[in-house]
């Protein structure tokens, strides 16, 4: 029973992704369809459209697996590491520098965030 409501919850979420891939086509929306189908599949979830139990267990099982897509572009890298040759130091300086940068923002973010929940809070 179990491995049915798995598959049943899978079938729905790619049917936003097939629904993306539709509106894309129809529209010539220059994103790709998995992005389009991934932003009608959070606006259903934030105007409450579908409850997050109905994809929650399904969604839990795809990102336990994401890393996995991540193989490819390694072994992409691993394959022209010509390109890379000589330019050791300046992608070290690069990836330090947008490591910083993205945990300044993801940091930042996270404090508006929890003040403005804190505000709200004391507002009630």
């Amino acid at each position: 029973m179990k491995f049915l409501m798995l598959l049943f919850q899978f079938i729905f979420i790619y049917g936003f992704f097939f629904l993306g891939q539709l509106l894309r086509e129809l529209f010539s929306i220059p994103l790709p369809a998995s992005i389009i189908g991934f932003m009608l599949m959070f606006a259903a979830l934030l105007l409450k459209l579908v409850p997050l139990r109905f994809v929650d267990s399904t969604a839990t099982l795809l990102l336990s697996f994401l890393p996995l897509f991540f193989i490819p572009a390694t072994v992409g890298v691993i394959e022209y590491l010509d390109v890379f040759t000589g330019k050791g130091f300046f992608l070290i300086v690069v990836i330090i520098f947008s490591t910083l940068l993205t945990m300044a923002a993801s940091g930042s973010t996270s404090q508006y965030l929890g003040r403005r929940i804190e505000a709200r809070k004391e507002q009630k």
